[in-house]
């Protein structure tokens, strides 16, 4: 172990271990035959108060491919609701809580792993992460974080030299191990746990501890049951806020069990997920999704009954209705944020309210109904925009209102129509300077790269069949910088 090491010399905090180990296992990490660093996070090294030409390639493999440690390895122990079903079959099973870094913005980060190696959760699992899966978490938390999203990063990818078997994959497949870097690895299956095995005296200390670390400023509160329900309202806003962010971008997170929901409200674990293509409220991005219950569209309801389902817990030690008022706040908070996020992405920083609710309207019910692409639609306003749409809606997406009437249903039309009038309505309501505003704004908010499955399947076929990664390096460029032309 080489003590020159930058990341084994980072302060680790025993904030989760200090706990004790009713919420965690102490584990070990498998010993892998190859350890090859296939991504590196330099973005994150200045959080970590670490100039990233200080740390080599060989700091990152020794840390997180071999994972020698100053601190115990621990798999934590959480259920959940998997596709509406309770299941206390869960817990870490391929990774394990590495450390927690408090950055130099003050934060408490955790550096977690995926694909580390067998736990006493493994169940009949190999413990191990595919070689694809790990670059589709990379790309995702990338492009998501690039976008916007509250999500966790990925700090880095080595690849590890097994041959895995999978049903979802040509197999055998390559292996690799991630450590993700995030707010936080508690879930609310952590809190679900807790309430199936009756220990209100772990719950109380866990919620306790979530609120000293992640929710300080409530510490402020004397009482605790008005503080516990304090955090849970603020908890309701987050994830409201989260959803409205993924639905924005047209991102489906494909499995939202309540295992997969963080106590931060953080976006995380991404598997089958997909940026949608055309404009589809039904689209789901897992195949075993069958019923869809984690479709594009019913992420914001699904969102909603997680958070119901935490309240069961919780309620081993709360009182009152601070739940259910806190609930009840959620949808507000959403429809607030997605209606804000939705009419930047059509070029307005602030509308009147009746103006606003109709534009959205009629925007969601166009996409809809013509099932255009949702990202084509956005990228086409903003290419097209002019002030000289303010003369009047005929001028508004000139050329995609003549190939509608030429390839588009009379209904279609009708709606591209009434579409642009009430834009043109809109526009009447600004100043020049305003008008001029708008084209920076769609700008701002409609990136130019999304990255939908196509890439990331190009990407990968020159891996398989050559190792050549440069293709998966120019597309982290693009999507790091989605913005740009």
């Amino acid at each position: 172990m080489s003590l020159e090491n930058p990341f084994l010399n980072l302060t680790y905090e025993p904030a989760l271990e200090a706990l004790g180990d009713d919420y965690y296992d102490i584990v070990a990490a498998a010993d892998f035959p190859q350890h090859i660093l296939r991504f590196r996070n330099d973005d994150l090294l200045p959080r970590l108060g670490l100039p990233p030409e200080t740390v080599s390639d060989f700091d990152f493999i020794e840390a997180f491919g071999q994972f020698q440690q100053r601190s115990p390895l621990l798999a934590l122990r959480y259920h959940g609701y998997q596709f509406g079903d309770y299941n206390p079959m869960l817990g870490d099973g391929r990774g394990f809580l590495y450390g927690q870094v408090r950055g130099t913005d003050g934060v408490l980060y955790d550096f977690g792993t995926k694909g580390s190696g067998t736990t006493p959760h493994s169940r009949s699992g190999d413990g191990r992460l595919t070689l694809k899966g790990g670059v589709r978490e990379v790309l995702a938390s990338e492009a998501l974080h690039a976008l916007g999203v509250n999500t966790s990063r990925c700090l880095s990818l080595v690849e590890t030299g097994e041959r895995l078997w999978r049903g979802d994959e040509p197999s055998p497949t390559r292996s690799s191990v991630m450590v993700r870097f995030s707010q936080s690895h508690i879930r609310f299956g952590t809190f679900e746990r807790l309430h199936y095995l009756g220990r209100s005296d772990l719950m109380q200390t866990l919620l306790d501890h979530v609120i000293e670390v992640y929710y300080n400023h409530l510490l402020a509160v004397p009482d605790p049951q008005e503080r516990y329900g304090q955090f849970y309202t603020e908890l309701v806003q987050r994830v409201a806020q989260l959803t409205a962010q993924w639905m924005s971008v047209g991102f489906c997170h494909a499995v939202l069990n309540t295992d997969n929901m963080s106590i931060t409200g953080e976006s995380f674990d991404y598997g089958p997920y997909a940026f949608m293509d055309q404009f589809d409220p039904r689209f789901t991005a897992a195949y075993f999704d069958y019923g869809g219950r984690y479709s594009y569209g019913n992420q914001p309801r699904i969102c909603e009954w997680n958070l119901a389902m935490l309240q069961k817990p919780l309620k081993l030690i709360m009182v009152g209705d601070a739940l259910e008022t806190g609930l009840a706040s959620y949808r507000g908070h959403y429809y607030t944020a997605y209606k804000q996020k939705m009419l930047a992405k059509l070029g307005f920083e602030e509308l009147l309210p009746e103006l606003g609710d109709e534009l959205l309207r009629l925007t969601l019910e166009l996409l809809e109904s013509t099932r255009m692409g949702y990202h084509d639609f956005f990228t086409g306003l903003t290419s097209q925009f002019s002030a000289q749409w303010c003369d009047g809606p005929e001028h508004i997406l000139q050329g995609t209102a003549d190939h509608s009437d030429e390839n588009a249903t009379d209904d279609a039309t009708t709606l591209l129509d009434a579409w642009r009038l009430h834009y043109h309505t809109c526009l009447t309501t600004l100043s020049a300077t305003e008008v001029q505003q708008v084209g920076q704004c769609l700008h701002r908010s409609n990136p130019v790269t999304i990255l939908l499955r196509p890439e990331i399947e190009a990407i990968w076929e020159p891996i398989v069949a050559e190792d050549n990664w440069q293709p998966f390096y120019d597309l982290l460029a693009k999507i790091q910088q989605p913005f740009a032309n």
